[in-house]
């Protein structure tokens, strides 16, 4: 999947109050795209050496670490109209082998929103600031502490014996299809999210309910908790057409198109495929 990165390493670990160095690693977002350097069809991360500009009066934030080299956010504005520097899609990790750079720019963009979105405090509305010993933001007023969001998703792969059930969604281009996910709700397990989510998108009841695996899905801050079910291929099938444009199941012979294993989605349906699941 995407975030198995071997035999490059990533490490979240929190360091705070450290200058940056200029073989540390720069990651520059404008709205849904981000910086990077090109060297023929291969790609590299910006490193602090390629900006001048960048002094300790630089508005910037520690992230995490890519093969022991620190990462940094830059907020301020930045000097990238060099030849070598080129701007890529978030979505650039779906066609890139490059999976060490895919899986960076993905994290980086997670907490990038996450602190964006968290300048001011929800609880009194005074500014936030960096908390040093751990990765927070601490209220300057009232010293609320919050903590990086991520949402807790379900996505299942519902087979009948030699058959899957897969969805297309209401709002994804092409003939891609996939399996059953949604967010957990309050007050609700997990088991019982699943249950729930194949109920109102496609009407099914499932049984049978055992634990794949988790996988972290930074572009919507998710924590994707994967599961196998089975159910009755006799019931019928009743989409929730707000977010389902068409649901069936599907012979392991015959599937359609699906993601790639870089998720949990397409990992699960390649293995149904050929009888490993």
């Amino acid at each position: 999947m995407i975030q198995d990165i071997y035999p490059h390493r990533f490490s979240n670990d929190y360091i705070g109050n450290r200058k940056m160095d200029k073989d540390d690693i720069i990651l520059y977002y404008k709205y849904d795209s981000f910086l990077l350097k090109s060297c023929g069809d291969k790609f590299s991360l910006p490193q602090k050496r390629d900006f001048p500009e960048i002094s300790d009066k630089t508005r910037s934030t520690f992230l995490f670490s890519l093969n022991d080299i620190s990462c940094y956010l830059v907020w301020d504005d930045l000097s990238t109209d060099q030849p070598e520097f080129i701007y890529k899609e978030i979505n650039f990790f779906r066609h890139t082998n490059q999976q060490e750079i895919a899986w960076a720019s993905m994290v980086g963009y997670h907490l990038m929103n996450w602190y964006a979105q968290n300048r001011f405090c929800g609880k009194c509305g005074a500014e936030t600031e960096e908390k040093q010993d751990e990765r927070a933001l601490v209220c300057t007023t009232c010293s609320s502490i919050i903590y990086p969001r991520i949402s807790p998703a379900v996505i299942a792969a519902i087979i009948c014996k030699d058959k899957i059930l897969l969805a297309r969604g209401a709002n994804w281009p092409g003939d891609w299809y996939s399996c059953i996910a949604g967010y957990v709700d309050v007050g609700e397990s997990i088991e019982e999210a699943l249950q729930r989510e194949a109920k109102e998108e496609v009407g099914l009841d499932i049984k049978n309910i055992r634990y794949y695996k988790s996988q972290p899905w930074p572009l919507s801050g998710s924590m994707m908790i994967g599961f196998v079910a089975e159910a009755d291929d006799r019931q019928r099938i009743v989409v929730e057409e707000k977010e389902i444009a068409e649901a069936k199941w599907f012979h392991r012979s015959e599937l359609p198109k699906y993601s790639s294993k870089i998720s949990i989605a397409g990992e699960m349906i390649e293995k149904f495929q050929k009888g490993a699941l």
